[in-house]
């Protein structure tokens, strides 16, 4: 089967739902699932960070992925996979594992941190990852985690890798090398916006899309701003940008996904606010700020 391209629109990487005994919530995942696809998202990706992914266990991810490619399955909608890790081998044995979701579209795969090889050593890296890969891979480029910055050369040559066909750009900002990018960029090769606050100049500058945790609170109105730069509605684009931006600065008012969490759950879509340590669940204020600009949107 071939699956749905998971290279343009907006993409929600969802958070795990926690019940009251601490295991997954896993019908309100499902209920996620179907409501930002029922929103419009062309797609999900299921273990990203927003998803708490580095404090699940096996069988829990197992269950999130099982979870999510039911969903995608029966909607038609693209299932991206989150592979995390900057051990080359673990990871190469974690990305053919993912041969078990044969529906799935791609897996996201960060950058490797804290090792902070060269960037020959980030090359071959991804390069001996998608030769053992079940799937397409999309390079999740956050320097501000990963404490590895890579400039347009060093991501054209990660294009230029067979199965590499995307990356998900959360630079902090929009600076040369983003421009630079985005002005030259390989064939088949597609940016998604991993910055929510950036969205739309990232979509005017031609990124294909976003994976976009703040889309979880207003999915519509991403997508409504998405085909907005698409069409070339200028004045709609810019104006609902900007308003979108300010609901993803309010949702990024404390470390990602505390407050998407306790929004979600102030509305009745999660039981819970809960999130793992090291996080602790976000200030009533916070929550509060975001509702208030999730109001102003209309939403």
């Amino acid at each position: 089967m071939n699956p749905i391209s998971p290279l343009h629109g907006v993409q929600v990487p969802l958070v795990t739902p926690f019940a009251a005994d601490g295991g997954i919530a896993e019908d309100a995942l499902e209920g996620l699932a179907h409501g930002v696809l029922d929103a419009g998202a062309t797609g999900i990706v299921a273990l990203g960070t927003t998803g708490e992914a580095a404090t699940l266990d096996a069988d829990e991810k197992l269950a999130v992925v099982d979870v999510c490619a039911r969903v995608c399955a029966a909607r038609g909608a693209a299932l991206t996979i989150g592979v995390g890790g900057n051990d080359t081998r673990a990871g190469a044995r974690a990305l053919a594992d993912l041969a078990r979701w044969p529906t799935a579209a791609a897996a996201l795969v960060p950058v490797p941190y804290f090792t902070r090889p060269a960037q020959a050593g980030v090359r071959a890296h991804f390069a001996h990852l998608a030769s053992a890969s079940a799937l397409p891979l999309i390079v999740y480029h956050i320097p501000y985690r990963t404490g590895q910055p890579l400039d347009a050369a060093a991501l054209r040559e990660l294009a230029r890798i067979p199965g590499v066909v995307g990356v998900k750009l959360a630079a902090g900002g929009i600076d040369h090398e983003t421009v630079d990018l985005l002005g030259d960029l390989p064939p088949d090769f597609a940016v998604l916006a991993g910055d929510d606050l950036f969205l739309s100049p990232l979509l005017a500058l031609g990124a294909a899309g976003g994976i976009l945790a703040s889309a979880h609170l207003a999915t519509g109105r991403f997508v409504e701003l998405a085909d907005a730069w698409r069409d070339g509605d200028l004045v709609r684009a810019r104006d609902l940008g900007h308003a979108l931006a300010r609901l993803s600065a309010a949702a990024f008012g404390e470390p990602n996904p505390t407050v998407v969490k306790g929004v979600l759950h102030a509305q009745g879509r999660i039981p819970t606010p809960d999130v793992r340590l090291p996080l602790l669940p976000a200030r009533r204020a916070s929550i509060d700020a975001t509702l208030k600009r999730l109001a102003d949107l209309g939403g």
